[in-house]
């Protein structure tokens, strides 16, 4: 395997803009939808969670399977229900979000029900913020990250931030900074970006906490600005790469395809957190890598849902 996602897999429920509205049920959840991504992209891919012992947590386990991502670190309780979300869009595909959550199944995750062999078995492990939003799965992700950069894999956080699933944003910046201390790769959007340098320092350019995260140890920076150039930063040089135009349908599982088709080049030529930093070194690589990605996240927002509109190899070529 290369490729192990953690966190949360959850209902989507897409909303058809009518009136009334009547929505339709997706399998969906960030770290989900990026294991996902990465496997119809070719990456050998794992996703890691749990589920709740329910129709939605059995369906959603059934719809990983059948797009070829590997099970066998899924647990399930009775003890919470799987998370719903709810999902409206407006005339620019532009999402609006309610989530059922908490009470979640997948926040109840914990250290004991890890495989250690998971994180020897693995090349990558990816997680979002979405695990971070409570004391247990924060503790329980960081244990992950940690036990991942041990066995010498590369470790990549998606910020994705949705401040209506923390309780209080009082520890929401310590928690981004030590996850972003444990990763070798970060995607932000602009809107992040901005988020963390406001909340950070007051009054600084953003350039400050783009060199804090770089010397917090991350290898490649990334920041999306929608259908704007991608930025990319690294210790020693930084560019950027337009992404393709295309007509926005669904902004649902943009980033997550962006990432999986980044994770899914990575994964083709680095095996360990040490192959990364030198394939890094390289500006081309970093660019044909974004380039590869951006053509996965256009292709994700020109269909509905999230599962369902992510492309395949040959859909790309």
């Amino acid at each position: 395997m290369s490729l192990v996602c953690f966190g949360e897999a959850l209902i989507d429920f897409l909303s058809d803009g009518k009136q009334p509205e009547s929505f339709t049920k997706y399998a969906g959840g960030a770290p989900a939808n990026v294991a996902v991504a990465a496997a119809k992209l070719g990456l050998n891919t794992s996703f890691c969670g749990m589920l709740g012992d329910d129709m939605f947590g059995h369906f959603i386990k059934q719809e990983l399977e059948q797009h070829a991502v590997n099970t066998d670190y899924c647990t399930f309780t009775d003890a919470a229900k799987t998370a719903l979300a709810f999902v409206s869009l407006d005339e620019n595909g532009e999402r609006s979000f309610s989530f059922y959550r908490p009470p979640a199944a997948d926040l109840l995750y914990r250290v004991d029900d890890f495989e250690h062999a998971m994180f020897a078995n693995h090349a990558i492990m990816h997680v979002c913020s979405n695990s971070l939003t409570e004391h247990n799965i924060y503790q329980t992700t960081i244990y992950g990250l940690t036990q991942a950069k041990k066995a010498g894999a590369i470790c990549s956080f998606d910020m994705n931030l949705r401040e209506n699933l923390w309780p209080s944003m009082r520890h929401t910046l310590d928690r981004m900074w030590h996850v972003i201390s444990l990763a070798d790769i970060v995607k932000l959007s602009f809107e992040e970006l901005e988020f963390l340098n406001q909340r950070s320092h007051q009054e600084m350019p953003l350039e400050h906490t783009i060199d804090a995260i770089l010397k917090a140890g991350v290898t490649c920076l990334l920041v999306t600005n929608g259908g704007e150039a991608i930025s990319f930063y690294h210790a020693d040089f930084k560019g950027q790469v337009s992404p393709p135009a295309t007509k926005v349908v669904d902004t649902t599982a943009a980033g997550d395809a962006f990432i999986g088709g980044m994770l899914s080049k990575i994964g083709q030529h680095c095996e360990n957190k040490q192959s990364f930093k030198a394939f890094c070194q390289t500006p081309a690589n970093i660019e044909q890598t974004i380039a590869y990605a951006a053509k996965a996240g256009a292709f994700a927002v020109s269909r509905y849902g999230a599962f369902a509109s992510l492309p395949s190899a040959a859909d790309l070529a």
